[in-house]
């Protein structure tokens, strides 16, 4: 088991990718944007991100609104 930073929250997991973990977070499906350690994670690069120990994730959802 691994620790990591998602959004501030030190979060145990036993994933291995980012969209692993994601997927942990019920973020499946969502449209949000990703970054590792402040470098910006594309979608399609999600899979093959491998997670290490200690590691700082930002999830951002859009915010909607007029």
């Amino acid at each position: 088991m691994m620790q990591v930073l998602v959004n501030g929250e030190v979060t145990h997991t036993e994933v291995e990718t980012l969209a692993d973990l994601l997927g942990q977070l019920d973020y499946t499906g969502a449209s949000v944007a990703t970054a590792v350690d402040c470098e910006f994670v594309a979608a399609g690069q999600r899979a093959a991100w491998r997670l290490q120990e200690g590691q700082r994730i930002d999830i951002v959802a859009p915010i909607q609104g007029g």
